[in-house]
């Protein structure tokens, strides 16, 4: 199973065997509907499990799950993160990419010339996110991930195409 990361336990919730997630998906409506199953992920285990209920509180999911249902069951499970198989994912919208999509990935500039690779996508809380780019000489630069400087995405050739506007790198 390729793991995909939808989120992170951050704390338990009251004493009933909620837990508050840091998410990291846009559809955890989707992702925790009852009956659904997801992988917490202990050091280099996962644990299977069905959840039992969901809500939002204060920004945060709120999820339990089967058989956990105290705060004593949940309490091991801090800063673990919850998984799923990547082949659940939900499809996105033309031109969207999953960040775990565009991690790898080999970047290079309108000329053709390959300049590194993306290490990660960074959201910020203003409008765009950054992607991380380790060049061939092994800095690291943020480009923004907006279409002045993003000229085209190719899943299929492994492939990022970025304007590269003087003083940039």
């Amino acid at each position: 199973m390729k793991e995909l990361v939808i989120g992170t336990i951050i704390n338990t919730h009251g004493i009933k065997g909620e837990v508050k997630i840091r998410s990291c998906s846009d559809f955890d409506d989707v992702r925790y509907k009852k009956g659904n199953t997801v992988y917490l992920k202990e050091e280099n285990s996962l644990t299977e499990l069905k959840v039992r209920s969901f809500r939002v509180h204060k920004g945060f999911p709120l999820v339990s799950f089967e058989g956990l249902n105290s705060i004593n069951d949940v309490e091991k499970y801090r800063d673990c993160d919850v998984v799923i198989d990547a082949d659940e994912r939900q499809p996105l919208p033309e031109g969207d990419y999953y960040y775990s999509d565009l991690e790898g990935m080999d970047v290079y500039d309108e000329a053709g010339s390959r300049i590194g690779k993306c290490s990660s996508v960074e959201p910020t809380l203003g409008a765009q996110n950054n992607l991380r780019i380790t060049l061939e000489d092994g800095r690291q630069v943020l480009i923004p991930y907006v279409p002045a400087f993003i000229r085209s995405v190719s899943i299929d050739e492994n492939r990022i195409t970025v304007n590269l506007m003087e003083g940039l790198i």
